[in-house]
């Protein structure tokens, strides 16, 4: 019985552990360059450089293990997100601006490397959602290059951006 008792709280402990050390890393884009000669176009597609630079960010995650690719429902963001989706062999899933980093998708991604494709106004406010700060202001509207790259360990949650052309 004391063999059982010493088995049971090493086991405990040790899922305890494992769980505590388990990261979540969040990779925060704004969608590539947008077709813009339609100023009434709510929903354009990319434009020419835009599906260059969405080709680019799936050749810049190539050797990063993505588990799931979340995107808004735009054209545009859904065609940044899909090249980086598709290399590693995942379906690109919606989420709602309106109802980022909610527990659910909390739940979902725990333990996992996740890129989420946003607008210049949603992804640093999804950042500083997973921050719980208010460290990001809104991006320019000719930012199409920022990465924001959020880690999560425990208790400890890390941020850091930078420039990928």
């Amino acid at each position: 019985m004391k063999k059982f008792f010493l088995l049971f709280v090493f086991t405990f402990t040790l899922l305890i552990s494992c769980t505590a050390n388990e990261t979540t890393t969040y990779y925060l884009i704004r969608h590539s360059e947008k077709d813009r000669t339609n100023p009434r176009d709510r929903n354009p597609n990319l434009n020419i450089e835009g599906e260059k630079r969405a080709q680019n960010w799936a050749e810049y995650f190539k050797d990063t293990q993505i588990d799931a690719v979340y995107s808004t429902n735009y054209n545009r963001t859904i065609q940044t997100a899909t090249p980086t989706a598709f290399s590693n062999n995942l379906k690109v899933a919606i989420y709602n601006p309106n109802n980022m980093y909610d527990s659910v998708f909390q739940k979902n991604t725990k333990g996992k490397s996740v890129l989420v494709v946003g607008h210049s106004n949603t992804t640093p406010v999804f950042a500083n959602k997973i921050l719980d700060e208010d460290k990001y202001v809104n991006m320019a509207d000719d930012d199409n290059a920022t990465l924001f790259i959020i880690t999560i360990k425990g208790d400890e949650i890390s941020s850091k951006t930078k420039k990928v052309n």
